[in-house]
């Protein structure tokens, strides 16, 4: 059974190659991005307005197939002590129930500060308040999938970083 788990567990099940989509999940909308199939640069993809789970579940897996995609990295909001917290369970469960559309790997990855830091950027870059509503999403997944594009090259060398 495809169980969500840990970037670390993650490394192991991937090809050689191969593209991984980042999810940073929210309330009304999914923020995309995507690596290159070297997986070694996250790029901002979209932002898909939330739906009910069937139809978030159906574009999801559509992109999956489109860009070849070899595994998901999917953001965990943790709280500021690193626990899990309402927004947490629920995004356990939006993995758990997407574990059983897809046979493709899926690791979490901590997103603490994920949107602060993305927000900031945008703010010292005079970005106006519209345009950041826009592109924050994607960005913070790019973010949070460059993380863990990091520490699986840091595994893949051999090293431990936490």
């Amino acid at each position: 059974m495809n169980r969500p788990s840990s970037v670390e567990d993650l490394a192991p099940r991937l090809p050689a190659k191969g593209r991984l989509i980042g999810l940073d999940l929210g309330a009304k909308t999914i923020g995309l991005a995507l690596s290159d199939v070297e997986r070694r640069l996250a790029s901002p993809l979209k932002t898909l307005a939330r739906a009910a789970f069937q139809k978030d579940a159906d574009a999801l897996t559509a992109l999956f197939a489109e860009f070849e995609i070899a595994g998901v990295i999917l953001g965990l909001p943790l709280d500021l002590e690193g626990r899990d917290g309402p927004r947490t369970q629920s995004t356990r469960a939006f993995a758990r129930n997407l574990a059983t559309r897809t046979d493709l790997p899926i690791a979490y990855w901590d997103e603490r500060f994920s949107t602060a830091v993305v927000t900031r950027s945008l703010i010292q870059n005079d970005v106006s308040r519209a345009k950041r509503a826009k592109v924050v999403d994607k960005l913070a997944a790019a973010y949070i999938l460059q993380g863990a594009l990091d520490r699986l090259a840091s595994l893949a060398r051999g090293q431990i970083i936490s």
